[in-house]
């Protein structure tokens, strides 16, 4: 059976308006704790990727700075302030060190999250 044409589940996490603009929550999805950021231009977007810090391996990207480097999107990390990608995952400084990215849409106010 081939995995790759089966949808992800989705897992309702939270409402969009508990999420402060532009900061973050940790969600338990399936036993994995899961960064949710509420990231505000345009129009709101969200995004989700692991919690765990792998440089610091601690679980705090949630409490990350947002911010951009250029086109890109990025958490900082509290501890030592590697920019993670929250489209990709990708860590910046160190690719070794990229972490899940997981899909993420609001529908009718709540934030749901592909598990």
């Amino acid at each position: 059976m081939n995995n790759d044409r089966i949808p992800p589940a989705w897992v309702p996490v939270c409402a969009l308006e508990d999420i402060v603009p532009n900061t973050g929550v940790c969600a338990l999805v399936n036993g994995r704790q899961v960064a949710v950021f509420n990231v505000v231009a345009e129009e709101p977007q969200v995004y989700a990727i692991d919690n765990y810090d792998p440089c610091s391996h601690a679980a705090v990207l949630s409490r990350g700075l947002i911010g951009n480097l250029g086109e890109r999107i990025v958490v900082a990390s509290p501890i030592y302030k590697q920019h993670f990608d929250l489209r990709t995952g990708e860590c910046l400084e160190a690719p070794e060190h990229s972490v899940h990215a997981f899909a993420a849409q609001v529908k009718d106010g709540q934030v749901w999250i592909a598990a």
